[in-house]
């Protein structure tokens, strides 16, 4: 990330949201606005000042998940790039109660200005490529787990904050009291994934983080670490052998499916402690185990507004959400829409090394465009007969492409060559019959249709 914000050809535009998208490949408008942070950017050195003696505290739901602090003024995080801060206007005393004011006393530089408001940019790009990520699977969705009703159910990113060294509870693994240290864990794989009810498709990164998540407590804490899996998925570089390094190390793994984690207790050895219900599909019997912590595996999905996204870029999404590439297997980076690439986990689920790879792509597929310095088109495109046009503009309304503008000053509608892809709605929609497909007019095809039945005529003559 340092050296990304330092490159001289990189503009970073954080804390900022893109609006809309016009153009076409090689000439795309993008309008983007950038969201006041209340810290002028040109001044602030971010020394950190300014957090340290903000008064207000705040609990951090998004990186420390929820087991944290933050203050009103923050950065995401100590490395995060750039290193100016943000106020939290929602949380700060000047904005919700007129008083305080104290970043901006101690501010060395006078960075400070509460007055600053969103600006809008205008930027003109040859490509564009996304790399939304995704979000993780909201564990409350599944209540027979008991996520926000037992406190020592935790979702595995907690967890991986709280093994952190630099996080809430400095690496330590302890139960919601902050201070007991568990003796039994579970670990309960594919918690919105795999399951007809939220997700059939698999997170494939879930196994190896579970066992990862598995090694580190059974380290730090040396408590029984159970992973409760449906299969247990390990298809990269070395994975299998760690896997096969968690059961020597005395991992227990039990295949089957939990029903249900709860505290109804039947004997004194689960008084006090989480009971996970479960199949054990090896022996063919339920089972309960009494535990003292319970870790989600959380599955992943597309992003909130990933819908939203692909629209504003002219793209398309799958049934579940995820950015639809082009080809997925010939052509996985590039989309329907030319100059739009997509890379990571916007597309689905996907580990660090794919994801790495697939961004390596897409940026080389930015780079061959640039050095053709032209891009060829489909000669199967949409063309308007302006004298039979009448600009009712029903064409432009049905374009899966936004192929079609409408020309005020001749009244009539124009194909963007760019953008059509030749897939003929326009000239189903069409009432006047103004449009047609080069290369596939009516008259084309219907002297094809009659050169197709002479042949047969001439065929069925010479076997008669």
């Amino acid at each position: 990330m340092m050296d990304a914000g330092r490159h001289p050809n990189i503009t970073l535009l954080t804390y900022s949201e893109v609006e809309s998208v016009s153009g076409y490949v090689g000439n795309f408008t993008v309008r983007i606005r950038k969201r006041a942070r209340s810290v002028r950017e040109d001044l602030c050195t971010g020394c950190g000042l300014c957090q340290e003696k903000c008064p207000t505290k705040v609990v951090d739901q998004a990186y420390e998940a929820g087991l944290g602090y933050r203050k009103a003024v923050y950065r995401p995080f100590s490395q995060a790039v750039p290193p100016f801060p943000v106020i939290d206007r929602q949380n700060c005393l000047w904005f919700t109660k007129g008083r305080c004011r104290l970043c901006e006393k101690v501010c060395p530089t006078g960075a400070i200005d509460y007055n600053q408001e969103d600006t809008i940019l205008e930027v003109q790009v040859g490509n564009i490529i996304l790399a939304t990520g995704f979000d993780p699977f909201d564990a409350r969705r599944a209540p027979q787990f008991g996520y926000g009703r037992y406190p020592n159910v935790f979702t595995a990113l907690e967890i991986e904050r709280m093994l952190s060294g630099a996080g809430p509870t400095g690496g330590r693994v302890v139960l919601r009291d902050g201070v007991t240290t568990p003796r039994r864990v579970a670990i309960i794989h594919c918690v919105g994934s795999r399951d007809l009810r939220y997700h059939e498709y698999c997170s494939r990164v879930c196994c190896m983080y579970s066992l990862k998540l598995a090694h580190l407590i059974h380290h730090k804490t040396g408590a029984e670490v159970y992973n409760f899996y449906i299969d247990i998925r390990a298809p990269g570089k070395m994975y299998e052998e760690f896997y096969h390094k968690m059961l020597d190390e005395g991992i227990r793994f039990i295949r089957g499916k939990v029903a249900q984690v709860m505290d109804a207790v039947r004997g004194p050895e689960e008084e006090g402690r989480l009971v996970v219900q479960f199949d054990d599909t090896l022996i063919g019997k339920q089972r309960r185990l009494a535990v003292d912590m319970v870790v989600l595996a959380v599955g992943l999905e597309p992003r909130h507004d990933s819908r939203e996204v692909a629209r504003l870029f002219g793209i398309s999404t799958d049934a579940d959400g995820w950015f639809r590439e082009k080809h997925p297997k010939l052509d996985p980076v590039a989309t329907m829409t030319d100059g739009v690439f997509i890379a990571g986990c916007c597309q689905g689920p996907r580990d660090i090394p794919d994801s790495v790879a697939q961004g390596s792509a897409a940026a080389a597929r930015v780079l061959s465009i640039i050095g053709q310095g032209e891009v060829e088109i489909q000669p199967s495109i949409a063309v308007v007969d302006e004298m039979m046009c009448t600009g009712c503009g029903q064409c432009i309304q049905t374009c899966p492409y936004t192929a079609i503008e409408y020309l005020s000053d001749r009244r009539v509608a124009h194909v963007i060559e760019a953008l059509c892809k030749g897939c003929g709605t326009c000239t189903g929609t069409c009432p006047s019959k103004a449009i047609s497909l080069r290369h596939f007019t009516d008259r084309q095809l219907v002297s094809e249709m009659m050169g197709a039945i002479f042949a047969m005529r001439a065929e069925e003559t010479v076997v008669e």
